[in-house]
């Protein structure tokens, strides 16, 4: 087997030492692994949208689309009206059941899964009654053949004031007092679970492969396992979970569910792509037994959602190239499995998506300069997921494979270079200048396309052709503040 080249970083150079022989010539090329671990966030896509955007996806590289809550909710423009559920009923301002379940189909052809956002902590924070989205009318604490104060399927935690949630390092508060008024279900009883489990079902026979559990902070961890413990086993279940700085309620006790969001990820990878060192960004939950990371495989990691780019604890889209590096270091990363975040342009935190004079969501479209360069106006679609650097490392990510004994980190500053052994190489650059540097790539000799600034079209790249010379090592200028990325898939001479 090739053995490895050793590498000494000194003062922004790479001098290469050759450990071993050269790769005989003539060597053959590994197939890329064509994994799909990656996930997608379409906040607010319709149905329709998102079926007419799979094939885009499979081709990229996504292996699953994460949707917005499909169930029946409040009326109003602003985003979160779709997390008020008023019943169970699938049909919203995103589309109709029948939608649904033809965007599922669609998916699933091309190989993308569909999960979708479950609100089962609580129904709506509405004090006056009201009609839903598909005609249901309900009260705060009634929804006629579903819930009723009377029949006990709502908590009064008699705790604060207006029973909302008060303290976060208080557990019993969190998790059975109001989350800012919406009224919280009594997810404990058995009748309350049995019903979920109904709702999460009736996904599951429209094709959805996943949940993910919303507000599950707000639920013991037995409730959460109890309401999801009918789903298929091969059934994706990701709780979210947000880790608060001294909270006493951790991710960690959730796993029993399934697996986690870890939103510290986010948080951390933020500071590091804006003044610190990138090195740090390869270490974030790599330390075994790690009491502020969940395990890794069982973590799954963003550099943005939809609150937190409003709440703006993360980057966001409104960061343009640190938003860029951010995600390629997580698609990058050793730890966890990444989903990437796709949403619409906002200046009031509130505003919703474009919508119709009866308010349903007008289809998503993706203009063909979408980017970190262009200026979005408020309610534009900016298909971050869509934006050539980060899709092309989305698919160097499948080509690749998981990281395995071959994997390697090296670095320099803020230069930091992932080998993946023969089947890829990537090189995170964030300098304010461009680097032009000498690397052991670990990749076999031979072009490859650089599928950060270009693509392999008719055997052709449309960006950077980065050279690759016997015993590996190729020399690239990466530009400033972004990457080079090579995988065997795109190979020029290939």
């Amino acid at each position: 087997m090739l053995r490895r080249l050793a590498v000494r970083l000194l003062a922004g150079a790479v001098v290469v030492g050759l450990l071993a022989a050269c790769t005989p010539a003539g060597a053959e090329h590994p197939e890329p692994a064509a994994a799909k671990d990656v996930g997608v966030q379409l906040f607010h896509w319709t149905w329709d949208a998102i079926a007419a955007e799979c094939p885009a996806l499979a081709e990229a590289g996504y292996g699953w689309v994460l949707t917005s809550p499909p169930q029946e909710h409040v009326l109003g423009e602003q985003w979160w009206t779709v997390y008020q559920p008023v019943s169970y009923r699938v049909e919203s301002r995103l589309g109709t059941r029948e939608q649904l379940a033809a965007m599922t189909a669609a998916c699933a052809e091309v190989g993308v899964d569909v999960v979708a956002d479950a609100v089962v902590n609580h129904m709506t924070g509405q004090d006056e009654p009201g009609v839903g989205w598909a005609g249901s009318r309900y009260a705060h604490y009634d929804y006629p053949g579903l819930w009723s104060d009377a029949e006990g399927h709502f908590h009064h935690c008699g705790l604060t004031a207006d029973d909302d949630i008060s303290r976060y390092d208080d557990v019993v508060e969190v998790r059975s007092c109001e989350l800012v008024n919406l009224a919280d279900l009594a997810t404990e009883t058995e009748p309350v679970r049995a019903r979920l489990r109904e709702y999460l079902a009736d996904l599951v026979d429209l094709g959805i492969a996943g949940v993910r559990i919303d507000a599950a902070k707000h639920m013991a961890p037995p409730d959460v396992e109890a309401i999801v413990a009918d789903l298929p086993a091969q059934a994706l279940v990701l709780s979210e979970v947000i880790r608060g700085p001294q909270e006493p309620i951790r991710p960690e006790e959730y796993l029993g569910a399934g697996d986690v969001l870890e939103f510290a990820w986010g948080r951390d990878v933020k500071g590091i792509v804006q003044g610190g060192a990138l090195r740090l960004a390869t270490e974030l939950g790599s330390h075994e037994g790690s009491a502020t990371y969940l395990p890794s495989d069982a973590a799954w990691i963003f550099v943005d959602n939809h609150d937190t780019e409003r709440g703006r604890q993360t980057l966001s889209y409104a960061d343009g190239q640190d938003y860029v590096l951010a995600n390629v270091l997580m698609l990058a990363s050793h730890y966890g499995r990444p989903i990437v975040y796709s949403g619409y342009a906002f200046s009031d935190r509130d505003a919703g998506p474009e919508q119709d004079g009866s308010g349903a969501v007008l289809p998503a479209t993706c203009p063909e300069d979408a980017g970190p360069a262009r200026a979005w106006a408020d309610g534009e679609w900016v298909c971050q997921h869509a934006w050539p650097e980060i899709a092309g490392v989305v698919g160097w990510r499948a080509a690749v494979g998981p990281a395995g004994e071959d994997a390697q980190v090296q670095v320099d500053g803020r230069v930091v270079a992932f080998s993946r052994g023969e089947r890829g190489w990537l090189v995170v650059n964030g300098n304010a200048e461009d680097v032009t540097s000498t690397f052991e790539t670990g990749l076999l000799p031979g072009a490859y396309c650089d599928v950060v600034a270009g693509r392999l079209a008719d055997g052709a790249c449309t960006g950077q052709v980065v050279e690759v010379a016997d015993g590996g090592h190729a020399t690239v200028t990466v530009p400033a503040r972004s990457a080079v990325a090579v995988h065997v898939g795109a190979r020029q001479d290939g």
